[in-house]
């Protein structure tokens, strides 16, 4: 597959961030195991991540905008093009030892993202999308899985935990949709969760009160590995609504009906 200059930006600062994430994670079940110890040196280590994709993405292009989890939004001069920056999603995963966590890196383009990359470094699956062009792991072409019926399906999920989210609504949902479909994953990662969609090894997902660097880059893996994506409601305004229904035509639509039940 060949990359465009700005998907090899992109990549680049994500295996570069990927191996300052691996020396970490080598670390972290070292650490004494205690609440302050660990914590302290993961928000480190995502620091440390996001500092080294900043400087990257911003040697390359200097003009464009940021917008990352750790240090918020820095407008570029350019106006038109924004990076969108997780260094590190799946921190608990990361915090506790489990090698599922990734780097996600988007490139919004007047308001549509246009390229994304998601690279889980321990794996080393990296995942690429551009707009118009598919999306590919390790150079391999992604397409959706082809199931059409729910009871066949796995579909990921994300759950609210201590002080964050809705945790009513989320047993609910939970109550309509596991009895529909052969299983529901909870994988702890949003990014790997929507790469997974893209690769097929999910037939579908659904979260809510997700962040914009957790899922632009996936969106479009979706898309271009013909997939469909959309909030809850069915419009395209994931990233201002942080809710995301993702799958093929066929379990997109049959998740997105459970959902609305739910929440009648």
């Amino acid at each position: 597959m060949a990359r465009t200059a700005i998907l090899n930006v992109m990549v680049q600062a994500a295996m570069k961030a990927g191996r300052s994430l691996v020396r970490d994670f080598g670390e972290v079940e070292n650490l004494q195991v205690s609440r302050k110890g660990p914590g302290d040196f993961v928000s480190a280590a995502d620091r440390r991540a996001e500092e080294i994709i900043r400087a990257e993405l911003t040697k390359a292009r200097p003009t464009y905008g940021l917008l990352m989890e750790e240090s918020g939004e820095t407008p570029g001069e350019d106006g038109q093009h924004r990076w969108i920056v997780d260094p590190l999603d799946g921190t608990t995963n990361f915090l506790h030892g489990i090698p599922v966590f990734a780097i996600s890196i988007a490139l919004e383009r007047q308001g549509q993202i246009v390229a994304g990359v998601i690279f889980n470094p321990v794996m080393d699956e990296l995942y690429t999308a551009e707009r118009g062009r598919g999306a590919f792991v390790n150079d391999r072409r992604l397409r959706v899985a082809a199931r059409t019926a729910l009871p066949d399906s796995l579909i990921g999920t994300g759950l609210p935990f201590l002080g964050r989210g809705d945790h009513g609504r989320a047993l609910k949902e939970l109550r309509y949709v596991m009895p529909e479909v052969a299983g529901v994953r909870r994988i702890g990662a949003a990014a790997l969760d929507l790469a997974y969609v893209a690769s097929g090894r999910l037939d579908g997902f659904w979260e809510h009160n997700l962040n914009p660097w957790d899922i632009a880059a996936g969106i479009l893996l979706i898309r271009e590995a013909g997939g469909y994506v959309s909030d809850i409601d069915g419009k395209d305004t994931m990233l201002e609504t942080g809710s995301v229904v993702a799958g093929n035509e066929f379990i997109k639509a049959q998740l997105q009906k459970l959902l609305k039940s739910a929440a009648e």
